[in-house]
């Protein structure tokens, strides 16, 4: 199914998020502007986090308050994703405490892999099936 134009953007930010997750795992490819010395893959990450995760979760939640309320399945999602979002802002916190940085990257990049691939694959999918109409006057510009 094509994309709902207003969800379009956060769908782009999720190709960047996920190229950012190949980037952050035990064995990323080498990629040219993109050392994959541990110190440079955190540094990159915290930049990453800061401009562009932080804007794009307010983004997710303001979607998750026009449409929560409306659908049971919808409603159970956003419940779901809402978890996800601050288990995912957990890890990212407590990187640096970690004793293995690779190790952690790794699993915090496997774990917003999965949320991107839950949010374009089902819960997109959802809403346009379910609240076109929601969608329809949405604007995630600028929430």
């Amino acid at each position: 199914m094509q994309r709902h134009s207003s969800l379009v953007p956060l769908s782009h930010e999720h190709k960047r998020l996920l190229f950012v997750c190949r980037y952050l795992k035990k064995d990323a490819a080498p990629y040219e502007g993109f050392p994959l010395e541990t110190q440079a893959r955190f540094e990159y990450i915290v930049k990453v986090f800061h401009e562009l995760m932080v804007p794009h979760i307010q983004k997710e939640e303001y979607l998750f308050e026009k449409c929560a309320g409306r659908h049971e399945a919808i409603d159970t999602m956003i419940r779901e994703l809402q978890e996800e979002h601050l288990i995912i802002s957990r890890m990212y916190s407590t990187l640096t405490d970690s004793t293995d940085m690779d190790a952690a990257m790794d699993i915090l990049a496997c774990s917003l892999e999965a949320h991107i691939r839950k949010e374009e694959r089902e819960f997109f999918e959802l809403l346009q099936n379910e609240l076109p109409h929601i969608l329809d006057d949405l604007k995630l510009e600028h929430p």
